[in-house]
C-alpha cells in the first residue's frame, strides 16, 4: 500500500495563502539594511587599522634607512669630511674651528639635492615625497613623506655642552596620514 508523505490538501478558498506580504518584506529589508550598516561599521575600521600596521613597518624601514644616511655623513661643515681628525669646536685643536650655529643649519650653496649633502645639519629642513626627489624606491613608498629638523642636543645625552651632539628627528607621514618620529643622534667625537 503506498503512503502518500506529501497530502494535499483539500481545502480550498481564501484565506490560507503562501508567501511573505509587502509590509513583510518591506520590514525584512529595512532590518538587513541596518544589520549590514552596523557590520560595515565594524569591518572597516579594522581594515584601515590593518592596513596602518604595514604603513608604519614601512615608514619603520624608511627612517632607519635615511637616519643611517644622515649619521653617515660628517658631523658639521667645518669638520673633517673623511676621518674625523679636525672636529669643529674641538679645544685642544691648534687651529680650532667654530662648529656651524644652529641658524645656519641647512644646505649650503650648491647643495641643492639630497645627493650633495655632505654633513648631519644640511638634511635640517629637508622634506619630500619619497621617490619624488629619487630615491628609487619600490613604488608603494610613493605616498611617504619625509621632514626631517636638526639641533645641538648634548645635553640630552648627558655630554655637558650641547654642541657636542646634534639630534635628528626624522618624520615620516604614512599614506594614511599618520605621523611618526623618529630620533637619532651623531656626536662630535
Amino acid at each position: 500500500m503506498p503512503v502518500n508523505l506529501f497530502p494535499v490538501s483539500r481545502h480550498s478558498g481564501a484565506g490560507k495563502h503562501a508567501g511573505f506580504t509587502l509590509i513583510e518584506v518591506i520590514i525584512g529589508i529595512v532590518v538587513l539594511a541596518i544589520s549590514f550598516s552596523v557590520i560595515m561599521r565594524v569591518i572597516i575600521p579594522t581594515q584601515e587599522h590593518s592596513a596602518d600596521q604595514i604603513h608604519q613597518v614601512k615608514a619603520a624601514e624608511l627612517a632607519q634607512s635615511l637616519l643611517s644616511e644622515i649619521t653617515g655623513r660628517a658631523f658639521d661643515q667645518n669638520s673633517d669630511m673623511v676621518g674625523g681628525l679636525v672636529r669643529c669646536d674641538d679645544a685642544t685643536a691648534t687651529v680650532p674651528v667654530a662648529c656651524t650655529n644652529e641658524e645656519n643649519f641647512g644646505a649650503e650653496v650648491g647643495e641643492d639635492e639630497r645627493s650633495l649633502f655632505n654633513d648631519v645639519d644640511d638634511y635640517h629642513g629637508y622634506s619630500a615625497k619619497v621617490n619624488a626627489s629619487g630615491d628609487d624606491l619600490d613604488s608603494s613608498f610613493d605616498t611617504f613623506t619625509l621632514a626631517v629638523a636638526v639641533s645641538y642636543q648634548g645635553n640630552e645625552l648627558g655630554l655637558g655642552n650641547d654642541r657636542l651632539a646634534k639630534r635628528i628627528m626624522l618624520t615620516v607621514t604614512t599614506p594614511l596620514g599618520t605621523p611618526m618620529t623618529f630620533t637619532g643622534y651623531k656626536a662630535n667625537f
